[in-house]
């Protein structure tokens, strides 16, 4: 470590690179080929985030209802609630809508008023049939459509909350999806390229607007605009931090070559999700725009260095050699820093989170060996800056400004520390009123069609959102005991009082629809058989849902009938109230079905998904503190001092406390998107820290270990860079502001908020904290002063270290 660190091992590196150029940019050329070969491996993601391990009970309980049960989320739903649907060209219009949807071999089943189906008695078999509920031959009367609707609406309670609102009279069809294909691309290309096509059809046929959602119809068009917007954040990037880079430097040469890095790094970014076989994820997909904004401060700091340099000597080679000398260390500890920063995600045994954590980790580190690599070289074969280049250092609004800083940090460090504890109480209110989300659709584009859909169904028929519960039951055939199906009915009565939640299905309809049925239709009679009547009823509704394809709760109870299913809708905007929810289900399953005669599980997409959100915040915490340890140590390793340690923490905490009380203040949830805004801040904030920790470790040695004078020189030697990067990362992440997904949104506000409050900690707190230490930080460098590895900056000031020793 000590050899890595020394100025002989970085003089080493830099006559390596310098002397083998054309090696060097060929293996660049080289490597990059052999990445894009892999972007033919590059797949989207055809499922749903899951936050949670594997190994959790929550997902062993979801995979054993999906293995019972299948995939829960293959229902797709279109409504209207215009009344012009029950005219005979409308109805003749959703008619042939519904037969072509039904045709293609991705759809399972299509439950409609066209082709609606009501059981009726039949004394021989002792079954109930399927008849249809309209006659086709009948349909061209109005009259008869108007009877049609009245009966479905006031005799047909069975399919309330399924296929109607009576209280609205909104109508939908219930299209179920082969279950097979809900998480491959099939899914995908039925959605965009069958389904949409033919809704449009039928709007522009008939002027009637339809609602369409449903999980398949959600996840297709929620991952088509992620994809949408990968290519967006790029250019937008590339287009801002490349502005930036201009308007410091004025270097047209120097600003493409900074562009040319960044986007070599993308397409490594693209090549390595290729060679390791991830998909593109909602977070994975970001990772391409954060190789952007995480590129080009480090070309601007080795920009800024080597202008600084060949101003003091005008010697471009020695200049090019001191650049890698100087920076070497400060810019291998902050790329690592930040690097191991999102290398903790690896940590949380998240399958998403882990594959973010290697991505990005990764292509931080070979970003920044690009950097160390091509800068140089490419100014070696350019000519030497003119005085155009260089009029950024000494720019009068920038020297003021850090003139300011410095004379505030010299003179008024007592107003410094008591503006920081305002903030840091301010924070810490701010944190008392932060609320934890659940939501799944909270970050989707609210200005698209589909968002708006969503929410039309969350009013009309409680929401679209599976809340699944499965019952064991223990014994075969266990669930069509007239005592079970009691039980079940006293739970979705429980159920039903919850307002959040929809009305439930289960198999306990189909045996209240069954005695209707047996009494002639009448809907006084939807309700389960008596004791009595058990015997004759429950034996026509077992037969009736034998060999049928359009058995109509097929999905509600397993081939054996040990295991039973109930599912109920929620209200996206109620997943902060899941926990409360479940408990009150759980509360009252407890009495009816005690463990251990039944194995009783609450789950679905909604459970998981809020879930794995509080998953996802506890993982923060220990991720967080890692990153803390890894910060601590290697501060510990540069000055053997604890009193530092708390020095270089303390500038980084106060930023994320400000950004979480503005989170409690502004009514921003934590969720998954915002709940990342922490640790990514962190490890880009701790660079700066770091950055002026390295040089002033430097100073120290080169000005006799004079504290004071050693922190002045830092900060006129760092400052600059430490702005102009910050500056970048700031306007780089608010490129996700431009997204349309509220979470993306919220991570790029956030995260810029955070690096812009950690710039001025890092330049005002950070350099204030050490020099009001200087007394008792004195010591603990004197003690180590004997032991020093020679960091300095020139061949001269080493050989007059040496001698002063």
């Amino acid at each position: 470590m000590k050899k890595m660190l020394s100025i002989g091992f970085w003089e080493f590196i830099a006559r390596v690179i310098l002397r083998n150029r054309i090696v060097f940019l060929s293996g660049i050329v080289i490597i990059t080929i052999l990445f894009s070969m892999q972007w033919k491996n590059i797949k989207f993601t055809q499922t749903e985030a899951n936050l949670i391990p594997f190994d959790d009970q929550i997902n062993v309980d979801y995979r054993s209802f999906l293995k019972n049960f299948g995939e829960e989320g293959n229902l797709v739903v279109i409504a209207t609630k215009d009344p012009k649907l029950f005219t005979p060209k409308v109805y003749k219009a959703w008619s042939d809508l519904m037969t072509t949807i039904q045709s293609h071999k991705e759809v399972d089943l299509v439950i409609s008023i066209s082709n609606l189906k009501k059981l009726v008695k039949n004394d021989s078999l002792e079954k109930f049939e399927l008849t249809p509920l309209i006659n086709a031959n009948k349909t061209k009367s109005q009259a008869y459509l108007s009877q049609v609707k009245s009966e479905l609406l006031n005799k047909l309670p069975f399919y309330e909350g399924l296929l109607f609102n009576k209280k609205s009279a909104a109508i939908r069809s219930a299209i179920y999806l082969d279950k097979k294909i809900i998480n491959t691309k099939a899914r995908k290309e039925f959605v965009l390229n069958k389904l949409i096509p033919e809704i449009e059809k039928f709007e522009s046929e008939t002027g009637v607007d339809l609602r369409t959602s449903g999980m398949p119809y959600i996840r297709t068009l929620n991952a088509k605009t992620i994809l949408d917007e990968i290519g967006l954040f790029i250019g937008a990037a590339l287009l801002i931090t490349g502005l930036i880079f201009f308007f410091f430097f004025r270097s047209f040469r120097a600003t493409i070559i900074s562009l040319i890095i960044v986007i070599i790094g993308v397409m490594w970014s693209f090549g390595l999700l290729g060679l390791l076989g991830y998909e593109i994820t909602v977070l994975t997909a970001l990772v391409p725009t954060l190789v952007i904004v995480i590129g080009i401060p480090n070309c601007i700091f080795l920009t800024n260095k080597y202008h600084q340099e060949y101003k003091i000597h005008a010697n471009k080679a020695k200049a090019l050699q001191r650049v890698i000398t100087k920076t070497g260390t400060a810019t291998l500890m902050t790329n690592l820093t930040t690097a191991l920063g999102f290398a903790t995600f690896i940590a949380t045994n998240n399958v998403l989170l882990t594959e973010f954590g290697v991505v990005t980790s990764i292509n931080i580190i070979a970003l920044y060996v690009l950097c160390l690599i091509i800068i140089p070289i490419f100014h070696s074969y350019i000519p030497a800056p003119i005085p155009r280049h260089l009029g950024h250092l000494e720019r009068e609004y920038l020297t003021s400004f850090m003139d300011w800083i410095l004379r505030t940090v010299k003179y008024n460090r007592v107003g410094v520390y008591i503006t920081a504890i305002l903030l840091l109480i301010l924070g810490i209110v701010g944190i008392y009123e932060m609320r934890i989300s659940g939501s799944i659709i909270e970050d989707m584009p609210k200005s698209t069609a589909f968002f708006d859909d969503i929410r039309f169904f969350e009013k009309e028929f409680d929401g679209v959102m599976p809340l699944e519960i499965m019952i064991d039951t223990k014994r075969k055939k266990g669930v069509m005991k007239l005592s079970m199906l009691k039980r079940m009915e006293e739970l979705e009565e429980t159920i039903q009082e919850i307002p959040e939640l929809a009305k439930p299905l289960s198999i306990v309809n189909l045996v209240k629809y069954s005695k209707q049925a047996y009494y002639n239709g009448n809907p006084e009679y939807y309700e389960l058989p008596t004791q009595q009547e058990q015997a004759f009823i429950l034996s026509y509704a077992k037969n009736a849902m034998q060999n049928s394809k359009e058995n109509l709760m097929k999905s509600y109870v397993d081939s054996t009938g040990q295991f039973a299913r109930i599912t109920t809708f929620i209200k996206d905007e109620n997943g902060e109230k899941m926990n409360a929810i479940e408990a009150q289900i759980r509360a009252k399953a407890n009495k009816l079905f005690p463990s251990p005669q039944y194995n009783f599980i609450v789950t679905g997409k909604a459970s998981v998904f809020q879930k794995g959100t509080q998953y996802l915040l506890d993982n923060l915490l220990s991720s967080l503190a890692f990153a803390f340890l890894i910060t601590s140590l290697l501060v510990l390793i540069m000055f053997r001092s604890v009193k530092m340690v708390i020095v270089s923490l303390i500038p980084n905490l106060l930023p994320l406390v400000l950004t979480a009380g503005l989170m409690g203040f502004l009514g921003i949830p934590l969720k998954p998107s915002t709940i990342l805004v922490f640790g990514i801040a962190y490890g880009l904030s701790v660079d700066d820290t770091l950055r002026f920790l390295a040089q002033y470790r430097l100073e120290l040695a080169r000005n006799d270990w004079k504290i004071k004078k050693s922190v002045i020189a830092t900060f006129n030697d760092a400052g600059i860079s430490m702005f102009y990067t910050s500056i970048v990362l700031f306007f780089g992440f608010s490129v996700f502001m431009l997204s349309s997904f509220g979470g993306t949104v919220a991570l790029g506000g956030l995260v810029a908020i955070t690096l812009f409050f950690g710039m001025l900690s890092n330049l005002v707190l950070l350099p204030a904290l050490v020099l009001s230490l200087n007394k008792t930080l004195s010591n603990e460098q004197e003690f180590i002063k004997p032991t020093i590895d020679i960091l300095e900056h020139s061949d001269e000031e080493v050989d007059e270290l040496e001698n002063k020793k």
